[in-house]
Parts: structure tokens; sequence; C-alpha cells
């Protein structure tokens, strides 16, 4: 696996040259988080599909 350094080196490369450090921190954050999501699931931390049907039916309600 790559190191932190370089995903965020290669991740900084694909945006576009007019990009502000607001992009550059939003990208980061971003991939980031799912990162950490991807490790919760990997830990079986995550939830079950009909778990998260439930979940949106009582916000959506």
């Amino acid at each position: 696996m790559q190191s932190v350094k370089k995903r965020v080196i290669d991740l900084i490369n694909k945006l576009p040259e007019n990009a502000n450090y607001n992009d550059i921190f939003e990208a980061i954050y971003f991939q980031q988080k799912i990162e950490v999501g991807l490790q919760e699931l990997d830990e079986g931390r995550g939830i079950s599909h009909e778990e998260a049907r439930e979940m949106f039916k009582k916000w959506l309600s």
C-alpha cells in the first residue's frame, strides 16, 4: 500500500491547476473519510443494508 504522503500527492496532482487551498483540503478530507470507512468495514464495524434502510426511513419520516 502506498504511503499517505504518496496518496495525497497523487490526489493533489489529479486536481485542476486552478484548485485552491479549500479544494485541496476538501479532497484530502473526503479521501480520508473514505479510507476510515473502509477500515471500519474491514473491522466489522459497519451496518447492514437493512439497518441503513431503517435509519433512512426514520430520518425521512
